[in-house]
């Protein structure tokens, strides 16, 4: 296994890149979108914690700015119906903190922001995510789970406003904002917070 790769930048191109070790050999390494948006310049050193996947007619690696971003990433290959280049493409959109706080927040619909994962694929991802994720460190988690009541009512409030027409991946964002910025609201508060916040955003 190649888990790790330090040397120089030598080339980038689509979502991979090349690096040059000390050695002479080059690696060719795809990257998430973040990390590639934030690669140095040619020819300055990189170093990138790296995942081998072994397929029938090739050896690719993968290639993450942060060791917890290589294991989130091993975590979603081993996920059924999750091969490489959808956790890659996963990982483009969602840092590890924001695969946890889904998991926290009962966000099953933010996965089909994913090229390639429809409803169904992010209902199967999502509950493998909710065994496999460790979200115990998670930013906020504390508050989240102190007696479930957060996480509770955010869940509470978006199947409240589902009852009534809304849907769930418009108002997820909107209520998310709401208890971010109100804390102690209660389900009857956050609901009606929100359908004030809706009104008038469609009038």
């Amino acid at each position: 296994m190649i888990a790790y790769l330090e040397g120089r930048l030598a080339e980038v191109w689509g979502n991979s890149c090349l690096l040059v070790s000390e050695g002479g050999v080059g690696y060719e390494v795809a990257l998430p979108a973040h990390t590639l948006a934030s690669l140095p310049e040619k020819g300055a050193h990189l170093a990138l914690f790296t995942s081998l996947m072994v397929r029938e007619d090739a050896l690719e690696l993968y290639g993450f700015a942060s060791f917890e971003e290589r294991q989130t990433f091993e975590v979603l290959v081993s996920i059924s119906k999750v091969g490489a280049r959808t956790a890659l493409a996963v990982l483009s959109i969602f840092r590890p903190d924001d695969l946890r706080r889904l998991v926290l927040e009962d966000d099953v619909m933010a996965l089909t922001r994913v090229s390639g994962i429809g409803k169904k694929t992010a209902q199967h991802v999502f509950l493998e995510l909710k065994y496999k994720l460790k979200v115990d460190d998670v930013p906020q988690a504390a508050a989240l789970l102190a007696g479930g009541r957060a996480g509770s009512v955010f869940r509470d409030v978006l199947d409240g406003l589902a009852n009534l027409g809304y849907p769930e991946e418009e108002c997820a964002p909107l209520v998310k904002e709401i208890l971010h910025t109100e804390p102690d609201l209660d389900v009857t508060g956050a609901l009606r917070a929100a359908l004030k916040a809706l009104a008038k955003g469609r009038a």
